[in-house]
């Protein structure tokens, strides 16, 4: 594969091990979780995976306490090793 092009995956990225945490800390810790897996599965470190708003939005649509279970994302990786995820349109 060339340098000059972009990886583009789509994932499901399981939260599920944010439902035994206390109510007050599941949303945050299921954005680490997302940050965490987009970087082992694209092989970058978790400083270089940059999350787009709409993740956020979805995973605290439903509050702190109830996050969802899974989230289907989109993950670009840049040619300077940069990974932008965003969440699927549709």
């Amino acid at each position: 594969m060339p340098e000059d092009e972009e990886e583009e995956h789509i994932f499901t990225v399981p939260l599920s091990k944010c439902k035994n945490l206390p109510r007050t800390k599941r949303a945050r810790v299921a954005m680490s979780t997302v940050r965490s897996y987009i970087a082992s599965h694209m092989k970058v470190p978790e400083k270089d995976v940059w999350v787009d708003a709409s993740v956020n939005d979805s995973i605290w649509s439903r509050g702190i306490s109830k996050p969802p279970s899974r989230i289907r994302v989109k993950a670009i990786k840049f040619e300077d090793g940069l990974v932008e995820v965003s969440t699927l349109e549709g």
